[in-house]
């Protein structure tokens, strides 16, 4: 047993792919248009889905925003130079909103990057 993916409703498909292409450097795997159920779906990732966890990205047509809960946390990702993935990520526009170090009441270094694509009220 493995974990297939995580799914998160996007209101923009489109910048949200350029968000996680671009700006985090996965890849755009599959996407698919459902015109039945109005909705499209993007699956990206770091390597393919037969030997990876990956994203579904769900743009349900004509919807822009979405209530986030306050259950969801956020998405980690291992890298192996948080200094220099940081300084790359910023280069290609992203937003780091908390800088490397280490995590509160740990040792682990830890940065957080926001997804400004991601609209919630």
């Amino acid at each position: 047993m493995r974990l297939l993916h995580t799914m998160l409703r996007v209101g923009n498909l489109e910048d949200s792919l350029q968000f996680y292409c671009d700006i985090l450097g996965m890849k755009l795997l599959r996407r698919k248009d459902y015109p039945g159920g109005e909705f499209t779906l993007a699956f990206v990732g770091y390597g393919d889905e037969s030997d990876h966890t990956v994203l579904e990205l769900t743009h349900n047509w004509g919807v822009e925003t979405y209530d986030l809960g306050t259950a969801y946390g956020h998405i980690a990702l291992g890298v192996d130079d948080i200094y220099a993935t940081c300084e790359e990520i910023r280069n290609r526009g992203g937003k780091v909103v908390r800088e490397p170090g280490p995590m509160k009441h740990g040792s682990t270094v830890i940065a957080f990057v926001e997804d400004v694509r991601f609209v919630v009220r």
